[in-house]
């Protein structure tokens, strides 16, 4: 997204991916003053680079910060407040999806709201409401999926029960899902997680931004990461890189892949990730992002009177929707 404030040119995430076809490319960057990060997953941040590269401030948490590349221009945002910005009040608000992350409030055109990705179901991230904006750019990364987060949660635990006795490995986001999921598993057995997520876990707790249940996750901290455990949580998503992808390559070498050990994916799988599961794993989504009813819900609540629908294939379906009532946003420019 590009915003154009009156007086500068902002670009609001600077994400790749997630699939490789998916590169972020430098010239949108050409004009650009300001950059805003909401959060530091990959398909968000993953083209800092270039704006690091051209010298650019970068507007963030301090949170999403750690995952900037060194020499980066950064301009700390607050989790939850108010900055004036070139003579632009922005508000920020934590969006429930990543540790630090934010959605972004404009004081432009009668309000204009950036959700990035965000969530209101999450039992560990904490949700800040924003106030009222005109436009609204909101996360529609479920389509028309309107599944709430109990039924996601009772489908995981039939699956568990299905699979007594086999060892099952998630794939998760460090600073997104891999919390509240490994929370979830401790009802079911034993959890180990990799290194990489024990250190963002660890961040989180010490925030103190989290719902009260996080701490029981505490106990689970500097342990050697235990790949014999019932339940492994490990980096990367896609089990493309990390402790994830060596527990694959080690199940596949020992011929236990899709026999006494399975993947269970729960969020966008690559192809990468899909062949993975078609070896020996399955997909079973876990909210990390709003599904219609809260889609609707936002739109209402902002008092949105256009909106765009972002992160979804086919946005067109929208205009089947009834139930929402602020006009759809299709252009590839709107005026605020």
């Amino acid at each position: 997204m590009r915003l154009w404030t009156g007086r500068a040119l902002w670009v609001l995430d600077v994400g790749v991916g997630p699939e490789a076809t998916s590169p972020f490319k430098r010239h949108w960057l050409d004009g650009a003053d300001r950059v805003f990060v909401s959060h530091d997953h990959i398909d968000h941040i993953g083209g800092v680079a270039h704006a690091v590269s051209a010298g650019l401030p970068i507007h963030c948490t301090a949170q999403t910060a750690r995952e900037l590349p060194p020499g980066a221009k950064v301009e700390y945002l607050s989790e939850t407040g108010q900055s004036v910005i070139d003579g632009v009040t922005v508000t920020t608000g934590r969006n429930g999806h990543a540790l630090g992350g934010v959605w972004f409030h404009f004081d432009l055109g009668d309000g204009l709201f950036f959700s990035g990705d965000w969530s209101e179901e999450s039992d560990w991230f904490a949700f800040d409401a924003p106030p009222p904006a005109r436009t609204a750019l909101i996360d529609a990364s479920y389509h028309l999926d309107d599944v709430p987060q109990t039924q996601r949660r009772a489908g995981l635990d039939r699956m568990l029960a299905q699979n007594e006795g086999r060892q099952i490995l998630f794939p998760v986001p460090p600073s997104g899902r891999a919390g509240e999921l490994a929370l979830h598993l401790l009802r079911h057995g034993e959890v180990s997680l990799d290194d990489t997520c024990q250190l963002a876990i660890s961040r989180a707790l010490q925030s103190g931004t989290l719902n009260s249940s996080a701490s029981q996750l505490a106990p689970l901290l500097g342990r050697s990461f235990d790949p014999s455990a019932r339940f492994l949580v490990c980096d990367t998503p896609n089990a493309d890189a990390g402790m994830a992808w060596q527990m694959v390559q080690t199940w596949r070498d020992a011929g236990r892949l899709g026999q006494d050990a399975m993947v269970v994916f729960t969020g966008h799988m690559t192809a990468h990730a899909r062949v993975i599961a078609a070896q020996g794993g399955e997909f079973l989504r876990w909210n990390v992002h709003p599904p219609l009813s809260d889609q609707i819900h936002m739109i209402r609540s902002l008092g949105a009177h256009l909106y765009a629908p972002l992160f979804c294939a086919n946005p067109e379906d929208y205009l089947l929707e009834s139930r929402i009532e602020a006009g759809l946003l299709f252009h590839e420019r709107c005026v605020l």
